[in-house]
Order: C-alpha cells, then sequence, then structure tokens
C-alpha cells in the first residue's frame, strides 16, 4: 500500500555546513516514507518559517552561526512542546550531549552517522524512542549511578511508575501502550505527567532521575 501525504514524516534541518544539509535532504527524501520541507543553515532562518509549524522532527545541529543548536532546542520546545527533536554534532562531550537532551531533545547522533543509521533514527524518534550513538548512550547510562538529589519533588502514582520503567528499556509510545493496555495518546498523557513532576524535559533525564531515586531497578533488561 503506497504511502499517503498523511503518512510521511516531515523533516526540517537546520545545518550551517551546506554539503551536510544537502546530504542530509538527499538521503532521508529518497526513503518512501520521509520528506524533508526544508533545510536551514540556522535557527533564525528556520524560526521565520512557516516550515516548523509543518514538521514531525527537527534535524539539529548543535554549533550554528546565532542561536546555537542547544537554544534552538529550548525554544522550539517553548513554542511547540509535541515537536521532535534530534541533535547531530561533531560534538561528543558530556556537557554539549546532556545540555542538549535537558534541554529537550530525544536523541542526539554523530555527523558521522551512516544514511541508514540516519533513516532509522529519524524512525525511531517518531515513534516515540530516544536514538542515540553508541558512545551517547554510554554517556546517558553512566548518569543512572549519579547520586540522587534532595528534591524529591511530586510522588508519581503506580501507572506513572509503570510507563517509567518501559520507558527504562527503550521501549517506544506505542510498544508501551501494547504492553500496559493504553492508548498511544494515554501513554503520551502520562508522560507529561511523568516529565512535570520530575521536572525533566527528555526521557534519557526521566529514566536517569528515576533509577536515582530507586523509583525504577537499575536493571533495564527485560
Amino acid at each position: 500500500m503506497e504511502n499517503s501525504v498523511q503518512e510521511l514524516i516531515k523533516i526540517v534541518i537546520v545545518e550551517d555546513n551546506k554539503y551536510m544539509r544537502e546530504g542530509w535532504t538527499t538521503i532521508l527524501d529518497f526513503a518512501p516514507d520521509l520528506l524533508v520541507l526544508k533545510a536551514f543553515e540556522s535557527c533564525e532562518e528556520a524560526f521565520d518559517s512557516d516550515e516548523i509549524s509543518k514538521a514531525n522532527i527537527v534535524l539539529m545541529d548543535i554549533e550554528l552561526p546565532g542561536m546555537s543548536g542547544i537554544e534552538g532546542v529550548k525554544y522550539l520546545q517553548k513554542e511547540y512542546p509535541e515537536l521532535i527533536i534530534i541533535m547531530a554534532s561533531v560534538f561528543d562531550d558530556d556537557k554539549n550531549v546532556f545540555d542538549a537532551l535537558c534541554a529537550g531533545a530525544v536523541g542526539y547522533l554523530m555527523k558521522k552517522v551512516s544514511p541508514e543509521e540516519l533513516k532509522k533514527a529519524i524512525r525511531d524518534a517518531y515513534e516515540g524512542g530516544s536514538p542515540m550513538t553508541p558512545n551517547i548512550a554510554r554517556k546517558v547510562i553512566k548518569t543512572f549511578h549519579q547520586p540522587s538529589s534532595n528534591d524529591e519533588g511530586e510522588q508519581l502514582k503506580e501507572r506513572e511508575l509503570e510507563i517509567l520503567a518501559e520507558l527504562a528499556k527503550g521501549k517506544s509510545y506505542a510498544a508501551i501502550g501494547e504492553e500496559i493496555y493504553l492508548s498511544v495518546d494515554g501513554v503520551r498523557y502520562h508522560i507529561r505527567n511523568i516529565y512535570r513532576k520530575l521536572q525533566v524535559n527528555s526521557r534519557s533525564e526521566a529514566v536517569s532521575k528515576g533509577i536515582a531515586r530507586r523509583l525504577i531497578n537499575p536493571d533495564l533488561s527485560d
């Protein structure tokens, strides 16, 4: 069955390197389920465009002229909270990684990612996953062993704890819904409450806090 326009995953690219921008656009546009609405060289250009409001996913660099990618994520989280943001960078230092994830990015890729890995990351993020290249994932996992802070915040309900545990396994929203018999919208509703109560903006930060506070088991295997 052919994909309809409604089924396409619509993408906006923000990357100042012309060749990288054109390369990503070509790679993604060749996939039958992916559509690059437009590619921009700065956050300012992208945010002045109407394309942002039509997108499902933004693929964004960190080091950009003018507004940085980190600041760009913060802006998008405020203005378009449902927008899915994946960072792609040559930087893999702790500060850039965690600043991006804490600002609200759902994934973090190195720019040397292969075409197939890039397409898979876009699809995974759209389905509720948090795509990361392996070295970035290892950095995030290390935060699971950090000591708990004293600010316990609002307590999670039993259903929210159940969903947080499924998030820790890396499952998509759809897979979580099937596991606990909830619609995807129902899962999203509970996840928004989890983020609010834990005072976080991303899956990785929610899982990290959940483990640090002993809300979920640090053994994330099924």
